[in-house]
């Protein structure tokens, strides 16, 4: 996995309204365009050709599967504060405060015996 781009996708995508947006409308169309266009820039003049999502990587992110990263060592903060970013307001509405908070710990009860992953890169 690789793990620096991936927590760069949901570090960048969180932090644009627009990308969050984009990103929830159409997950596969703003994944791909992310890692052609977005993911690559170092700053404004400089692009890196290294990085690059894997196909498990890919299919997470386009199918919103919070889990499956969390497994692949996704950094556990920038995975729950992008997924609250899309799912809390539609959670809160129907089961009130920390809905998806409560519901992302119970989709993870597997792991509470467990050493978390590795979020180390």
């Amino acid at each position: 996995m690789s793990k620096y781009y991936v927590n760069k996708f949901l570090f960048t995508v969180d932090r644009d309204p627009d990308y969050l947006k984009r990103y929830i409308e159409d997950p596969k169309s703003f994944v791909a365009t992310w890692e052609q266009s977005i993911g690559p820039k170092l700053n404004d003049a400089e692009r890196s050709t290294v990085h690059s999502l894997t196909d498990a990587e890919r299919q997470a992110l386009i199918d919103h599967d919070y889990v499956a990263l969390f497994e692949m060592g996704a950094h556990f903060f920038l995975n729950l504060t992008m997924y609250i970013g899309i799912y809390d307001e539609p959670y809160l509405a129907k089961s009130g405060p920390l809905s998806f908070q409560r519901e992302f710990a119970a989709k993870l009860q597997h792991w509470r015996d467990k050493d978390y992953p590795s979020v180390e890169t």
